[in-house]
């Protein structure tokens, strides 16, 4: 608590102000409603936003998944060989730089327009791709050279090497590829969604659109919170989940 209370404090400050500033300018409600107003969004759509929010986590999930298993994998495959690494490396970097947007109706159409959401997991996953790879990659090749080397005297298999000596050094890596690669995973989900531009996925970003086309900005900043306390709360899973790793490993 000592930790969150700054923080809280601010975000009070802020709210408040906020409100005083709508309420003493007159602002209107559809160019910046107050947080009372954005606070009522979120009461009474909160079926709606909340089956929003599940429909865009579960995709991000999946995207996540998909692109640890495909990052972490293909990490693991070429840092067995120099000539290999060199070769991939460039193709990772060019996906990452690639933005989303320009690949998104590519992917759209190979997913088929009946199955946006595939397309949606696929788009996510590519952006969150590259930390991922990234981090085990440079995990795996950070090992002690003088415990390669002691590895080496003593003969050891490039599966004992791994196992015993290069996973163990890339956990903490894999850990913050992990957690750069979850809030990118919801992103990439929230662009695609937008770029992809079917209300099949139902996720929060057609959720924003289609406030936005009714000019109902307080719809929209209540997402906007959804889609932040989901972001915060997979940060806080990921946080928790490499805070016991590191503690068991201590």
């Amino acid at each position: 608590m000592s930790r969150l209370l700054p923080s809280l404090l601010l975000v009070a400050v802020l709210l408040v102000g906020w409100e005083i500033a709508c309420r003493a300018l007159n602002v209107p409600v559809y160019l910046l409603p107050p947080p009372s107003a954005v606070g009522l969004a979120l009461v009474q759509r909160a079926p709606l936003l909340l089956s929003s929010a599940l429909a865009t986590f579960w995709m991000a999930f999946q995207a996540l998944f998909a692109a640890f298993v495909l990052g972490g994998g293909l990490a693991l495959a070429v840092s067995l060989d120099q000539t290999t690494e060199r070769a991939v490396r460039p193709l990772a970097v060019a996906l990452q730089v690639t933005p989303v947007v320009a690949i998104a109706p590519l992917v759209l159409i190979w997913a088929g327009l009946d199955h946006a959401d595939r397309a949606v997991v696929a788009l996510a996953a590519a952006v969150a791709f590259f930390p991922l790879f990234s981090g085990v990659l440079t995990g795996l090749k950070s090992a002690d050279p003088d415990l390669e080397r002691l590895f080496d005297l003593y003969g050891a298999s490039p599966i004992q090497r791994l196992i015993r000596l290069r996973l163990p050094t890339a956990l903490p890596f894999i850990l913050e590829g992990l957690r750069v690669a979850a809030g990118l995973s919801i992103i990439g989900a929230v662009v695609a969604e937008f770029v992809s531009g079917s209300g099949a996925t139902q996720g929060l970003a057609w959720r924003l659109l289609e406030a936005g086309n009714r000019l109902r900005t307080a719809d929209m900043l209540a997402a906007l919170a959804c889609l932040m306390f989901m972001g915060l709360g997979l940060h806080a899973a990921v946080g928790a989940l490499e805070g016991a790793v590191r503690r068991r490993l201590a």
